[in-house]
């Protein structure tokens, strides 16, 4: 009796899976650019250079409005807990990135927001970001990138968290 072992390839390269290495490999592309861009303060372009600020520390950068944001909502817009977002704030703040203030609205409430140093940060984000994407669009061809963006669009845009 022979046993026919099932082909395990797809567990390599599924959809999932090449999702996820791209992501990886475009916020690691993100953060270089970001270390070596001028106008980050040099403290942080440091530490972005040592691998010490990571895809997680980016999440504050994505969803952070920029006219500040509750934790519960920074949270959950990101999709982690409050508690691993609160963890990532106060270590962006140490970074001085950004401040908690109290909530006009509600006094027992903070509102997280981008200090000058963090909206700095947010610039050279949104230029490596762009940077990333030309490169991203010059590898693959203009043809394939649009295809994949809009692709990527119609499948994120019916998800909804929770």
């Amino acid at each position: 009796m022979t046993v026919s072992v099932p082909q395990d390839a797809w567990r390599q390269t599924h959809l999932g899976r090449l999702l996820g290495h791209a992501l990886r490999r475009f916020d690691e592309r993100v953060l270089a650019l970001m270390a070596r861009n001028l106008d980050v303060p040099l403290a942080l372009s440091n530490l972005a250079a040592r691998a010490q600020v990571s895809a997680a520390h980016i999440h504050i950068t994505r969803h952070l409005a920029l006219e500040g944001s509750r934790l519960t909502d920074l949270a959950a817009r990101a999709g982690m807990s409050k508690q691993a977002m609160g963890d990532l704030v106060d270590q962006c703040a140490a970074w001085g990135l950004v401040t908690r203030e109290a909530d006009s609205r509600d006094k027992r409430a903070r509102v997280v927001r981008f200090t000058e140093t963090g909206l700095a940060w947010l610039k050279a984000f949104e230029q490596a970001v762009a940077q990333a994407d030309r490169e991203f669009r010059a590898e693959v061809g203009p043809d394939v990138a649009t295809v994949v963006a809009l692709g990527l669009e119609a499948y994120a845009g019916a998800w909804s968290p929770g």
